[in-house]
């Protein structure tokens, strides 16, 4: 393939998704019957796009896969195992998704051979690591995006917790109180998710006690919300021991393996690993492997990092990362300001999330229209192409400088 090519791309519909925003996106008119999450964009084996190729629609591993230096590069096939290293979405959660982490690259080689050889199937709904790959991930807001990201320091999680009258919370916040114990976020989170049922049921009433008296601040309004969607789940107690983030449209966040996190509402660009692993520890009806979330994350306090797109060249600005197998950046052309592709790069592909424009190819002079939910793959065989307009895209590709 080496033209410029149009994309059709599956619908995930979870529970959590949103009945409007894929579908008003995408310009399908009105809600859809069952609630779409996320919109996926690339190659993975579970819901691969496709596009539209030689007059016919094919999935893109299989043009991949004819031919992958054409389309992704030669630096990016050679160290990618000539696949697409990354997954491109729109995610849409009109509910909160679940408590959830990532393995690193060990984490899942490990995790999915174990699972292998226990004989679980790949498709199964007990089933934790569907792939051998790490999933580090990247979320820009479209709409005003809630976030948790990572714990909360000690001595926070204590002021917010600590006036709730329940004996078993103590228990727990006991080990953030512990000076000597070098571990406390570790065992005050251990200890909250693994206690008995009945514990856990005294500590979320007297919480939800307690919120409904500090309802107008954001952290005590989450916890009900939590609660008003996931009744008796413990996980309802998050906004007060991981951080809580509001971000605003084309701010963006980066999560690394390991970190404890949950997109709460919004609507979203996010690019990732071409992974599919997620290890759950509450607030969904989902697979909740809690022995295996434990093992893998990361217990250490931070304040999250809001990432803001770095400009880089006339239209295109960067979200930084550092991370080998994508990179994400916003690409805004207006009338008389165009854009043009760099002549050395790889795989990227494209959706427009605003306006109207003119993508051309300037080696054959073939030129394709973008508009609101339209998107295309350029193929690294492409010489360079110019976007002209007034829109608003975003952009995934494969970093040179880290295939180099």
């Amino acid at each position: 393939m080496r033209k410029i090519s149009l994309l059709k791309n599956s619908i995930q519909d979870y529970d959590w998704g949103s009945k409007t925003a894929i579908a008003e996106l995408l310009g399908l008119g009105g809600p859809g019957e069952r609630p779409q999450a996320e919109l996926w964009i690339g190659a993975h084996p579970k819901a691969p796009s496709r596009v539209y190729c030689d007059g016919v629609w094919r999935t893109l591993l299989e043009v991949i896969a004819e031919n992958p230096e054409e389309v992704l590069g030669r630096e990016t096939a050679q160290k990618f195992s000539n696949e697409l290293p990354f997954l491109f979405k729109v995610l849409a959660a009109a509910k909160p998704l679940s408590i959830q982490a990532h393995p690193n690259r060990r984490q899942a080689k490990e995790g999915y051979l174990r699972e292998n050889n226990t004989g679980i199937p790949l498709g199964a709904a007990n089933r934790s690591y569907r792939d051998d790959n790490h999933k580090p991930e990247i979320i820009c807001a479209l709409t005003p995006f809630w976030v948790l990201n990572g714990f909360r320091q000690p001595e926070e999680i204590l002021n917010l917790l600590g006036e709730i009258e329940a004996p078993p919370l103590g228990e727990a916040l006991s080990f953030l109180r512990d000076h000597s114990h070098r571990q406390k976020l570790q065992g005050f989170f251990s200890h909250l998710m693994t206690m008995e049922k009945h514990k856990q049921d005294k500590i979320i009433k007297k919480t939800l006690a307690y919120a409904k008296k500090r309802k107008e601040e954001p952290i005590w309004s989450w916890i009900s919300r939590l609660s008003d969607e996931y009744a008796g789940d413990i996980g309802v107690l998050a906004p007060a021991f991981l951080n809580l983030v509001q971000l605003e449209p084309q701010q963006a966040m980066y999560l690394a393996a390991g970190e404890l996190h949950s997109y709460l509402g919004g609507v979203g660009i996010e690019l990732m690993a071409n992974s599919d692993n997620v290890l759950r520890g509450g607030l969904t009806p989902k697979h909740i492997d809690l022995r295996e979330l434990l093992n893998i994350l990361n217990f250490s306090e931070a304040k999250p990092k809001i990432l803001t797109p770095e400009i880089v060249a006339s239209g295109e600005a960067v979200y930084s990362t550092g991370i080998a197998e994508f990179i994400l950046s916003v690409v805004a052309v207006s009338e008389g300001t165009p854009f043009t592709g760099a002549g050395n790069r790889s795989v990227e592909m494209m959706i427009c999330t605003r306006g109207e424009a003119t993508i051309k190819d300037l080696g054959d002079g073939e030129t394709t229209d973008l508009t609101r939910g339209i998107s295309i793959v350029v193929p690294s065989a492409v010489e360079q192409y110019r976007i002209e307009g007034d829109a608003t895209i975003y952009k995934a590709a494969v970093p040179l400088e880290s295939v180099n």
